[in-house]
């Protein structure tokens, strides 16, 4: 049987230390498929559609990489891909407990599937899809924390939004 693993998230954007995981997975696992979630409720900043083409251009170099969108139980995602394992990042401690209730949940849903949790390369520790869209919104340099496609529509987001110009505030 291979071993498939399932990376969830709603990857808004990726960032290099969602790639850092990838990369590490695609070591380690025969397939891994990258599932970017709808997250209808989290009211994200670009589409679905607009994220799985950031996603599936950022792995294009990764020959074992699949990315597909999905909504609903992951543990439903995992059943139909046939994934023996979930893959999930833990940058700090503070991530340990929600993900540690999502894998008990997960396991209690479906007994089989397993969740496994990886910690991203040092430089990449403190850089989170939140972060990227505040830093990137307030005309900050991401350029360093994302792939160079995912800036380029970052940039292209915010100058739409701020009509090209940059907004100052009179004091």
């Amino acid at each position: 049987m291979a071993s498939r693993v399932l990376y969830p998230g709603t990857f808004d954007p990726i960032t290099n230390g969602h790639l850092d995981l990838i990369q590490r997975a695609s070591c380690l696992f025969d397939e891994v498929i990258v599932a970017v979630a709808y997250s209808h409720g989290k009211n994200p900043l670009f589409d679905v559609r607009t994220r799985i083409k950031l996603v599936k251009e950022s792995v294009s170099q990764f020959e074992n990489v699949e990315v597909c969108g999905f909504s609903g139980l992951l543990v439903n995602l995992a059943k139909e891909k046939q994934a023996n394992a979930l893959l999930r990042g833990l940058r700090a401690v503070s991530d340990f407990e929600y993900e540690f209730q999502l894998a008990n949940m997960n396991r209690h849903l479906s007994p089989k599937l397993e969740s496994l949790f990886l910690t991203p390369s040092e430089q990449y520790s403190f850089i989170s899809s939140t972060l990227v869209r505040e830093v990137a919104s307030l005309d900050g340099d991401v350029s360093e924390f994302v792939p160079d496609l995912v800036n380029r529509a970052l940039l292209e987001h915010f100058s739409q939004k701020n009509g090209g110009e940059l907004t100052q505030l009179d004091s």
